[in-house]
């Protein structure tokens, strides 16, 4: 299923056409149809890949990547620990016992103009990495037991308090902490909510990072470029 975050780049699973075919091939060679289709859209990112370091030792997943109209890769995330679950909302056991560690990257990108050329992309920051990680967050924690119209209001209401979070990173919803990236420190944005924590900075590779968790403490995380997409699957 498609769909358009708020600069209109749409999360798709992304095909491989052209000279990377080869390369995808090579690296999808041996899994499921279904895995293959998943990391294609790794694979044809123009930007580095980012993840937990080796301190985790946990499950690793790939999740979903984020492309423009003309298939350019823009973002994505990969998952580590538990597989988010809305069952877990149903079930406050369950919540508790459910750890997870979303990282996302965001590819860093100018104002720059759309593929068809009738408008503008707007220009990536530690903002669109802090938007994308907290209704990443909000997406597998809304409560699944509300009623039905209710729950439309309460997305759109908590939707739009995480884009205003997001702009504004120097208000009083965020706090700073210190995390390594490639083994050297870098400062991110961290607020916690009742849902779990998000966080969001830059790394030195030309990308923007974001992630969001339940269970796992944020401090004492640390984050690296992924050598072998592939090992996620």
């Amino acid at each position: 299923m498609e769909t358009t975050g708020r600069s209109g780049v749409q999360e798709v699973a992304t095909g491989a056409p052209g000279a990377a075919a080869t390369q995808v091939a090579q690296a999808a060679q041996g899994m499921p149809a279904d895995a293959r289709r998943t990391i294609d859209g790794y694979l044809m990112a123009a930007f580095p890949w980012y993840g937990l370091d080796e301190a985790f030792t946990g499950p690793r997943r790939l999740m979903q990547v984020g492309a423009s109209a003309d298939g350019t890769v823009e973002h994505g995330s990969t998952g580590h620990g538990d597989e988010p679950s809305l069952r877990a909302e149903t079930d406050a056991e369950a919540r508790d016992r459910q750890r997870f560690v979303v990282v996302v990257t965001v590819a860093s990108r100018p104002l720059r103009r759309s593929a068809d050329g009738t408008g503008v992309l707007e220009a990536t920051s530690v903002s669109s990495a802090a938007w994308l990680a907290g209704s990443g967050l909000l997406s597998c924690t809304w409560p699944s037991r509300m009623e039905r119209a209710l729950r439309q209001d309460w997305l759109e209401q908590q939707t739009a308090i995480a884009w205003e979070l997001a702009d504004d990173l120097g208000g009083e919803g965020w706090s700073q902490l210190s995390l390594p990236v490639d083994g050297e420190p870098a400062t991110f944005h961290y607020r916690e909510s009742e849902y779990g924590w998000v966080l969001a900075g830059s790394a030195r590779e030309g990308v923007h990072l974001g992630a969001y968790g339940r269970g796992m403490s944020a401090y004492g995380l640390g984050f690296s470029v992924v050598k072998d997409i592939a090992s996620y699957t």
